[in-house]
């Protein structure tokens, strides 16, 4: 929904060419792959959100000839629910969707029918006090605000189930259904710390360490004189801090992977009950309260990358479709989709020309949030397609017009299906560790930058260049399907990463590593050997030592002196590493960028923090050899692609860019004719024939 924040941190990557031999078991389940009545290329979805619990039969039947008449082809409903289809423990109703679903068919609409684990009811709260959540500060917390349920409690996940169970058995095979969707927004939420609580947490560890000898290791425990003697002395970590780095990590992939386990529940209730059906949920993995590791499960839980898409910049947009694509061979559905907006009543043209910027990024589905303006609750102020009388406004319009020229474009390559030849690396682990709690901890007196946005320098090139750029777990997608990939300040380097980066080197990739990288293991500590940890051979150098400029850092790379946008620099020993560029003005004017062959691959490090300003020239001098090929050239604000011969230009600013084209073109959206250049008003996109 318009309230979320985007903080993008998690991976993704397209790979077109696997087969069903090449899948891991665990994505079998999921894959579209043998599924041919999926949705798949030349299928394109425009519609809305949908919450029918605020409106009356009357105005149901007016909203669906609304949609109707608009051309509208999907809607998303069942979400945000629970107590509508559950008012009482263990009594069900269903009629009055029932009667909603055959309108829907009625009208031509398909429906994603969202299993509605969160809220949890005020009854199921009553019930089962388990499902408060309970402060670190021991305070026990009523469901004051939405996702305020303990989700790791077992009666909790017992009735999420039945309720999925109930939903699934009865609309399985109902002629409107297209997907399922699992719990709006999962990833949000907040911890809990009750005695439970803690005692699933010592489970885990107990399951993932063995021993206390190991835990303690983990820990650093004899650091400040805190060794634990047995589990019953093991605390739960503070998430509000303070604490150290290595429990506080641990305790973020605790959560995670207890929201993956309820999102598992109920793909198992997917399996047994609608395997007809495929998965496209409406996921939160980026949620800075929780979140979770969407880079090592998305081929467990869903079958289309989907997202609540509420862009800012361009940039930031792409970047955080990407994310949420992750490894998926298939589209990404945007189940929520920018409209109007909590104290935004929305800008003509706006909508139009990010559903355009989505199909340039693989987008299929455009889901309006929201319908209707709501009139109540925490979102009483939140612009729909209708206003609060009711009255369609001229966003419904706009939205028709999306539906009516989507018809056409499904027919001419959309949506895209060309797997990207270059991925960023993305750690979950990565983004938690450099991100303390608030308490005594030196990690940002030495990581002073953000992960994220050196994440997104690494992918500015790609995306100034028209290049599709995948962003990726190295520790769990293959890496063999890509010509280049990227690591920026991959500080956490576990052993899978580790060996997978090696393999891919050796079997003739080729890698970039920027500074802050392989400095700490699995369990958050530094490495005890030479940095980068566990692949000194791989790049062929050591980096521990490291300083600040005061000065910006100058590189002469290739005749040209660039310069940087952070001071950190580290001072690289290289062993059988080549230099390519130096630092110009620091004290040892020593290697900036170096390359080393090993096996039948290459391995380059860039000795300061991501930062566009060094990596565009590093990245674009590598094109010719690895035979990638830029995109379409656009002036700043113009993004494009081609697209079985045809190039799609989106103008992303309010303001008119002219675009220099070579030769006479047919525009298909505008059906004009283009010739010299392409003049395109603000918001405008034009698909050259």
């Amino acid at each position: 929904m318009p309230h979320r924040l985007s903080r993008c941190g998690l991976a993704a990557r397209f790979a077109l060419a696997l087969t069903v031999t090449t899948l891991p078991a665990a994505a079998l389940a999921q894959s579209a792959v043998g599924h041919p009545e999926w949705p798949g290329k030349g299928d394109l979805f425009v519609g809305t959100c949908y919450q029918p619990v605020d409106r009356s039969p009357e105005q149901i039947r007016q909203d669906i000839a609304v949609m109707k008449a608009a051309g509208f082809t999907m809607v998303r409903m069942g979400d945000l629910s629970w107590d509508s289809f559950e008012p009482q423990e263990g009594r069900f109703t269903f009629e009055w969707f029932d009667k909603i679903l055959d309108q829907m068919h009625e009208a031509g609409i398909r429906v994603i029918v969202d299993i509605p684990g969160q809220p949890a009811p005020i009854w199921l709260h009553k019930h089962y006090p388990g499902v408060d959540l309970v402060s670190q500060a021991g305070t026990r917390l009523n469901a004051a605000s939405r996702y305020w349920d303990n989700i790791s409690d077992p009666d909790y996940r017992r009735l999420a189930r039945r309720l999925a169970d109930k939903l699934l058995q009865r609309y399985a095979r109902h002629p409107a259904v297209i997907a399922v969707g699992y719990d709006n927004e999962i990833g949000n939420g907040r911890m809990s710390y009750s005695e439970a609580d803690r005692k699933r947490f010592v489970g885990w560890l107990q399951k993932k360490y063995g021993t206390i000898e190991a835990l303690n290791t983990a820990w650093a425990t004899q650091r400040w004189s805190r060794r634990i003697n047995s589990w019953d002395e093991v605390d739960l970590p503070y998430g509000e801090g303070p604490g150290p780095n290595e429990r506080n990590l641990d305790l973020h992939r605790y959560w995670s992977d207890d929201t993956i386990a309820a999102l598992k529940d109920l793909e198992a209730s997917r399996k047994a009950n609608a395997p007809n059906l495929p998965a496209a949920s409406n996921f939160w993995p980026s949620a800075w309260t929780k979140g979770f590791d969407y880079l090592r499960a998305w081929d467990q839980v869903s079958t289309y990358g989907a997202q609540g898409f509420y862009p800012g910049d361009p940039l930031g947009a792409g970047f955080d479709v990407m994310s949420n694509r992750a490894g998926h061979d298939t589209p990404v559905w945007f189940n929520e989709f920018t409209a109007g907006g909590g104290g935004y009543y929305g800008t003509p043209g706006r909508s139009r020309m990010w559903a355009y910027f989505g199909l340039l990024y693989y987008s299929q589905t455009f889901l309006a949030w929201t319908f209707n303006s709501h009139l109540g609750g925490e979102e009483q102020s939140l612009f729909g397609l209708l206003d609060h009388d009711d009255r369609p406004s001229w966003k419904v319009g706009e939205f028709a017009t999306i539906a009516r020229e989507f018809q056409t474009l499904r027919k001419l390559g959309f949506p895209r299906y060309q797997a990207p030849q270059v991925a960023i690396a993305y750690s979950f682990d990565t983004m938690w560790l450099t991100s303390p709690p608030p308490g005594p901890n030196t990690m940002k007196e030495y990581f002073k930058v953000d992960y994220t946005e050196q994440a997104k320098a690494a992918f500015a090139p790609f995306f100034r260049d028209n290049i599709d750029a995948a962003l990726i777990d190295v520790g769990h997608d293959r890496l063999d399907a890509y010509k280049l990939v990227v690591l920026p300040a991959a500080y956490l380097i576990d052993a899978t990463m580790r060996d997978a980066v090696r393999r891919y080197v050796a079997a003739g990739g080729t890698v970039i590593m920027t500074g802050y990288s392989a400095k700490v293991d699995a369990t958050g500590k530094w490495f005890g050997t030479p940095l980068p940890g566990g692949l000194t051979d791989v790049f062929g150098l050591r980096t521990n030592e490291f300083y600040r400029s005061d000065t910006p850092l100058k590189v002469s790379f290739q005749g040209r002196t660039l310069t940087g946008s952070d001071p950190y620099y580290e001072v690289l020993e290289p062993s059988s590493a080549t230099t390519l560029a130096s630092f110009d003005n620091t004290p040892m004017k020593s290697p900036a960028i170096t390359i080393n062959r090993y096996g039948k691959g290459r391995a380059l490090y860039l000795a300061t923090a991501a930062q566009e300003a060094l990596l565009a020239p590093l990245v674009r001098s590598l094109y010719p050899t690895l035979g990638i090929a830029r995109g379409p050239e656009t002036p700043e604000g113009v993004v494009a692609r081609v697209v079985e011969g045809r190039t799609l230009y989106v103008n992303t600013t309010a303001q008119p860019i002219r675009v220099p084209i070579a030769g006479r073109k047919h525009d298909v959206i505008g059906k004009t004719e283009v010739a010299g250049a392409l003049a395109m008003p603000a918001y405008g996109a034009a698909l050259l024939d």
